[in-house]
C-alpha cells in the first residue's frame, strides 16, 4: 500500500508539474492599451510624466489592428483595449536604447503576450525620440527611476495589480536599456573608474557620448547616478548588446545575483565594442547564473523591429545615415526575433 500511495503521489505531482507548464505555455491574443504614469511630485517647470503601452493577454480575438503606422517598420497584431484573460501573469517591463521609444520592442511585447505575460514599455524622457532636453537628458539616474515607477504603477493600479503577478517581475533593455538594467540590477555607476578607461580609450563610443550629455559633472549629479538605483522585485533581466559597461564599479558587478541573459551582437554596426561591452559584462558577473548568446549574424539594430519593403530605401533619401538600421531588417531580422523570443521566454520561466 505504502509503494502504491507513492506511485500514486509521484503521478499526482508530474501531472499538476505538467498542467503548470501547459497553464504558461497556454496560446492568447495579444492585447494592447495605453499606459500614462503622472509624476508624483511634478516639478513647476515641468514634471516627469511616463508615457508608453501596455502588451496584455486577451482571449479576445477580434478586431485585430497594428499597433502602430509606419512607412518603415511593419507593426504587431493586436486587439486594442480588449478584455484581458484571467490572471496573474508574470510582468516585463521594456527599456529602449538611446534616443529610442516604447514601440521599439512591440515585436517583443506582444510575442510576450501572445505566450502569457503583461508587458509594459515607456519612453524615457530626456533620451527618447520624441524627448531630448539636454537637462533631462543629463539627468541618467532617472532612467532605472522609470522602471520601478511602471512597477509602482502596476501594483497601485486596482484593474492592473489583478493583472500581474508580483512574485515573477522581469526586465529587459536594449542599448542603453541594457545599461538601465545593470544599474537595477545592482550595478553601481563609477565615475572615477569611468575616467580612468576614457583617459586611454577617449575615442570609445560611450566614453563620447556620456561626455556629451554631461554626466555626473557636478557633486549633486554624481551623488544621484552613483546612488544604488536597484529593485529587489526584479527577478530576472534580459540584456541585448548594451552599452556603457565601463561605467560600472567591478565589485558592484560582481555582487549581482539575480540571473541575467546577455545578448551580444557581433556585427558592429553601432559602433559598440563587445570586448568592453556584453562580453566584459559577462566577464564580470558572478558565474553561474549568468547566459551569454552571440549569433555570428547578429546586429546590433536587431533588436528593433522589422523593416517593412522600401524601409531601407526611404531613410536613406529622408533621414541619410540612418538607413543602416534597416540593413538586412526584414526575413532575416524576423528569424532572429524568433531566436529571441524563444531564448527570453525560456530563460525567464526557470528564473
Amino acid at each position: 500500500m505504502k509503494l502504491i500511495s507513492f506511485l500514486l503521489a509521484g503521478l499526482l505531482a508530474a501531472f499538476l508539474t505538467a498542467f503548470a507548464a501547459s497553464a504558461q505555455a497556454q496560446s492568447y491574443q495579444a492585447a494592447m492599451s495605453v499606459l500614462e504614469i503622472a509624476d508624483p511630485d511634478p516639478d513647476p517647470e515641468g514634471g516627469r510624466d511616463l508615457d508608453g503601452f501596455l502588451w496584455y493577454p486577451t482571449n479576445t480575438v477580434e478586431p485585430l489592428t497594428y499597433d502602430f503606422d509606419s512607412k518603415v517598420w511593419t507593426g504587431t497584431q493586436v486587439v486594442k483595449d480588449a478584455v484581458p484573460a484571467k490572471g496573474p501573469f508574470p510582468l516585463v517591463v521594456l527599456s529602449h536604447g538611446m534616443f529610442g521609444n516604447a514601440y521599439n520592442q512591440a515585436w517583443l511585447a506582444g510575442a510576450l503576450a501572445r505566450r502569457g505575460y503583461v508587458v509594459a514599455a515607456i519612453s524615457h524622457p530626456g533620451t527618447s525620440t520624441w524627448s531630448r532636453d539636454p537637462d533631462l537628458t543629463r539627468q541618467l539616474w532617472e532612467r532605472p527611476k522609470d522602471i520601478s515607477r511602471v512597477i509602482d504603477h502596476m501594483f497601485t493600479s486596482p484593474d492592473l495589480a489583478r493583472l500581474v503577478d508580483p512574485d515573477r517581475i522581469f526586465m529587459a533593455g536594449h542599448s542603453l536599456g541594457g545599461f538601465t538594467a545593470v544599474a537595477l540590477a545592482g550595478g553601481l555607476y563609477d565615475t572615477a573608474r569611468l575616467e580612468r578607461f576614457c583617459s586611454t580609450m577617449p575615442d570609445e563610443l560611450a566614453c563620447g557620448i556620456l561626455r556629451g550629455w554631461k554626466i555626473a559633472q557636478t557633486d549633486e549629479d554624481r551623488a544621484q547616478i552613483e546612488a544604488d538605483l536597484s529593485d529587489p522585485r526584479i527577478r530576472a533581466f534580459a540584456v541585448f548588446d548594451l552599452g556603457g559597461t565601463q561605467s560600472f564599479s567591478d565589485a558592484s558587478l560582481a555582487r549581482i545575483e539575480r540571473p541575467m541573459l546577455i545578448f551580444g551582437a557581433p556585427i558592429m554596426n553601432s559602433g559598440l565594442t563587445l570586448d568592453i561591452e556584453s562580453r566584459s559584462l559577462v566577464a564580470s558577473l558572478p558565474s553561474g547564473k549568468t547566459r551569454y548568446i552571440e549569433p555570428e549574424t547578429l546586429s546590433h539594430f536587431d533588436f528593433l523591429g522589422v523593416c517593412k519593403p522600401g524601409g531601407f530605401e526611404l531613410l536613406a533619401e529622408e533621414e541619410p545615415g540612418d538607413e543602416m538600421i534597416c540593413e538586412n531588417g526584414g526575413a532575416p531580422r524576423a528569424a532572429k526575433h524568433e531566436m529571441i523570443i524563444d531564448a527570453v521566454t525560456g530563460f525567464f520561466s526557470k528564473s
